[in-house]
């Protein structure tokens, strides 16, 4: 499959009168086109930070890209000035973010905020942003959009807002979506009807997804491919297969054995004990060692080496060398 986005050892920083926080350390993943990639991990492991990354949206100060490439269709966004990256924001990347409400002007009508994005990075006419803000209405399914178009954000339902938020960031036909918590602020029911939305957009458009979230239900609902964040590191990536069934790391299972299953019956759910590390000044080693029940000596002084584990499984565990392997099995069998 064709690659159209490429994270490589991503670093971003912020500066506080506390200190520096390490935000992201090192963070490489990738995403084919048509692919829907979905970055999970508690709040404050550094998903947030890294989809802003890649828009460029991290405030300088007090944020900073310390490091890294950002590869979109060949060319390094890390390296674009802010007009360069104008140029690309909403046209082929456009970001969705957590709060819908937040998201939208509540002085302007829909149909104006709609057709904003299209008439400053299109030349278009009124009336062909009309045209097309309807079809965008009716691809995320607003009823009656005529009439919806002339109304205000507050006469709209939490749901209907955030399909509007999903129609602006489509709008301009962009092959690289970014959801961040998308599904957040909404009940199950209407988060339901988002995620199925997504996978028709999908469908209709080609339009490749990455996906920000804590909630390991939507990820099994639409994602392709995992990522598994953990104080600013990927630790795991794998297929939906992969980290479902066959998680390696120690954070992975604990984060599965904390959510509601239906495949499982009768299973207790096991919360994480302790606290995610301290980001002024992460530990050299793997960050999960203090909350693992497995770990060793080597975890706390040396960061875990990436094993492959087949073409689309990677790991970052010292669990995963042959000589904790062998322990294992001594152990298992005594």
């Amino acid at each position: 499959m064709e690659t159209l986005l490429e994270v490589k050892d991503l670093h971003v920083t912020f500066s506080t009168y506390g200190g520096t926080v390490k935000a992201v350390r090192g963070v490489y993943f990738h995403l084919n086109k048509g692919e829907t990639l979905a970055i999970v991990g508690e709040s404050g492991c550094g998903k947030s930070v890294t989809s802003q990354a890649i828009m460029r949206l991290i405030p300088e100060p007090p944020g900073k890209i310390i490091k890294g490439e950002v590869i979109f269709k060949g060319k390094d966004l890390a390296s674009y000035t802010e007009k360069q990256m104008r140029s690309i924001r909403g046209v082929d990347i456009s970001m969705i973010f957590q709060d819908p409400m937040t998201a939208l002007n509540p002085t302007l009508t829909i149909g104006t905020q709609l057709m904003e994005g299209l008439r400053e990075h299109q030349a278009v006419s009124a009336e062909e942003a009309k045209i097309k803000a309807l079809e965008m209405m009716h691809l995320v399914g607003i009823p009656n959009p005529k009439e919806r178009l002339k109304q205000y954000p507050h006469q709209f339902s939490g749901g209907m807002r955030q399909r509007i938020v999903i129609a602006m960031a489509l709008i301009c036909e962009p092959e690289l979506l970014i959801a961040d918590e998308p599904t957040t602020a909404l009940d199950v029911t209407i988060q339901a009807q988002i995620l199925e939305l997504f996978g028709h957009i999908q469908a209709t458009t080609g339009v490749s997804i990455i996906l920000i979230t804590h909630d390991l239900g939507v990820v099994a609902k639409i994602a392709d491919r995992i990522a598994v964040m953990y104080a600013g590191k990927i630790i795991e990536t794998g297929t939906k297969y992969d980290i479902f069934y066959d998680a390696q790391h120690p954070y992975t299972k604990g984060l599965l054995k904390s959510v509601p299953r239906l495949d499982l019956k009768e299973e207790r759910l096991t919360p994480i004990d302790g606290t995610p590390p301290d980001l002024f000044s992460p530990p050299r080693g793997c960050p999960f060692t203090p909350r693992c029940p497995l770990a060793m000596e080597v975890c706390d002084k040396v960061y875990p080496v990436t094993t492959e584990r087949s073409r689309s499984h990677q790991v970052d565990c010292w669990l995963q060398d042959e000589r904790a392997q062998q322990l294992l099995a001594r152990t298992a069998n005594q």
